[in-house]
């Protein structure tokens, strides 16, 4: 999957599924603008490019911050040269309280869409790729252990935001598909990154997670990043609000 001579602005680009994509992109031939709350892991991600020979700058982007995120954007142009590619990875996992929760996973993507798609229509086109989730897609299977109260609200928290990311994504792919920008979503499953780090801690917790995948393993952050490239690349042209899960066949059951 070619990205050659594509510029692409990733969120959450100094960890996890975010610093696999920058990776990814930079072998696909894509130039790729490092976004990260963490500047230092953002700044480590793109100088990880750059010594590979490939092209990468690094910003630090608090995607909650809506004149934030429309900075980004024209900066991605401005040090790259273009913006054909905006992957809205940031997020966080069931452990921040409800407003947190919601303004990082669900407004941080909302942001990026309403600025992001504008932009790139005005500009000729381009491809918008969002993170959502299973629980986005799906009830979430109740983990054993813990109280029940609190479980709720954190999960709850999680898979709303990611429910709603959904709808967005169908929202924005209807309303910008005619203007040349494709908007999808990956959907990934259980994932070996820093985010699930605590849910795997207890060698039960994480036999209990590996047993929801019809798969028999959890997923690796490089393997959301080659489904993220190839929405990304034109080989995917005619697709446009789908919400592809990576999941090990976990939504099929």
């Amino acid at each position: 999957m070619s990205l050659q001579g594509k510029q692409a602005l990733i969120t959450g680009a100094g960890s996890g599924i975010g610093r696999a994509s920058a990776m990814r992109f930079h072998q696909g031939g894509a130039g790729v603008m490092c976004a990260d709350i963490d500047l230092h892991a953002a700044e480590d991600a793109a100088n990880h490019i750059n010594q590979l020979g490939g092209r990468a700058e690094a910003i630090r982007l608090d995607v909650r911050d809506r004149e934030a995120v429309r900075q980004a954007l024209h900066g991605t142009i401005e040090a790259l040269g273009d913006l054909n590619v905006l992957f809205n990875n940031a997020g966080v996992g069931a452990g921040p309280d409800w407003d947190t929760t919601l303004r990082i996973n669900l407004d941080g993507v909302y942001n990026g869409l309403y600025y992001g798609c504008e932009l790139m229509a005005e500009r000729g086109g381009g491809a918008v790729i969002n993170t959502a989730s299973i629980l986005g897609l799906v009830g979430p299977t109740p983990l054993p252990g813990g109280p029940i109260l609190e479980r709720d609200y954190a999960v709850g928290a999680y898979a709303a935001s990611k429910g709603a990311v959904v709808q967005l994504t169908r929202q924005f792919a209807l309303s910008h598909g005619s203007r040349g920008v494709r908007v999808n979503a990956l959907a990934p499953g259980y994932i070996v990154t820093p985010m699930t780090a605590l849910l795997r801690d207890a060698p039960e917790a994480e036999q209990f997670l590996i047993s929801l995948h019809p798969m028999g393993r959890l997923g690796r952050a490089e393997e959301i990043a080659n489904a993220a490239a190839f929405l990304a690349s034109d080989e995917a042209s005619f697709i446009n609000g789908v919400i592809l899960p990576v999941d090990g066949g976990y939504t099929a059951r």
